[in-house]
């Protein structure tokens, strides 16, 4: 599979993402199943966040990493009420603890809360230096925020990104291209099926022989620097998810695909979920 740098390793362009895991105990073995089998496929980054079921998902990691850690390029993520400077420190360890590992590779602010992001920059840098993470980054930042942030160890930023939330591509992904600040992609798939259903979709995935799906994360990693994390628990859907990395599309799948969903003309607001 193809990678890209990031936080100075060399990450596969299609990861795993966690959200929603670790909410129903009956699904466990069937979740820690798929990240396994996504791993043996060689999407061994996985992101999860202490937010997910409440560390759940984290817990759920934990089983799928075990006994292949140093396999694995694990991200997970702050909540904003605990990045302060106590408050860091002790959101770590708990995710450390739910993980089952001594490092977390990748920390992030989850997104802007109530604390100055120098106090929460100071906490992580603390963590770093101490090797309870080996880079930090930030989720849901739009182009101001980075701006306030300055930081030229910042080493991502995760954001809403696929067919139907193009916004980003306005100023935002052209800032992280220019300041060679890697963009993870989250939901890049859509919510609810909506857009796989969409009519030029189901064309272009037609005539290569794929899955609407395939084709919208084929599409997002037409632009170098972009980090796709989608979420799958049923093992034909992880597969299908790791080939999707080696689905090369035409200019007229892609010319198709902009007639379908626009690309941005002004500034929009950054879309979250």
């Amino acid at each position: 599979m193809r990678t890209e740098q990031l936080a100075g390793t060399a990450v596969p362009v299609i990861g795993q993402g966690t959200w929603q895991m670790g909410e129903d105990r009956s699904r466990h073995k069937e979740e820690v199943a798929a990240l396994r089998l996504g791993i043996e496929l060689g999407m061994t980054l996985i992101d999860t966040a202490e937010m997910y079921a409440e560390g759940g998902a984290e817990h759920v990691v934990a089983q799928a990493i075990s006994g292949q850690r140093d396999e694995v390029f694990l991200v997970s993520k702050v909540y904003p009420h605990n990045a302060s400077r106590q408050g860091i420190p002790q959101a770590c360890e708990r995710s450390l603890k739910r993980l089952g590992t001594d490092r977390i590779d990748l920390y992030l602010l989850h997104w802007r809360g109530q604390y100055p992001l120098q106090e929460t920059v100071e906490a992580f840098e603390r963590l770093r230096e101490a090797g309870k993470i080996g880079r930090w980054g930030v989720s849901n930042f739009d182009v101001d925020d980075l701006l306030e942030l300055d930081s030229p160890v910042c080493a991502t930023n995760q954001v809403l990104y696929n067919l139907e939330e193009r916004g980003i591509e306005f100023d935002l992904l052209p800032w992280c291209q220019q300041h060679r600040m890697p963009v993870m992609a989250y939901c890049p798939v859509g919510q609810g099926g909506k857009m796989l259903a969409n009519a030029t979709l189901r064309q272009v995935a037609t005539r290569h022989g794929v899955t609407p799906a395939q084709v919208s994360l084929a599409w997002l990693l037409r632009h170098e620097g972009v980090i796709a994390i989608p979420k799958a628990v049923r093992p034909e859907h992880v597969r299908l998810n790791a080939q999707a990395a080696a689905l090369p599309l035409e200019a007229g799948d892609l010319e198709a695909l902009d007639q379908a969903f626009h690309a941005p003309k002004r500034k929009q607001r950054l879309a979250m979920v």
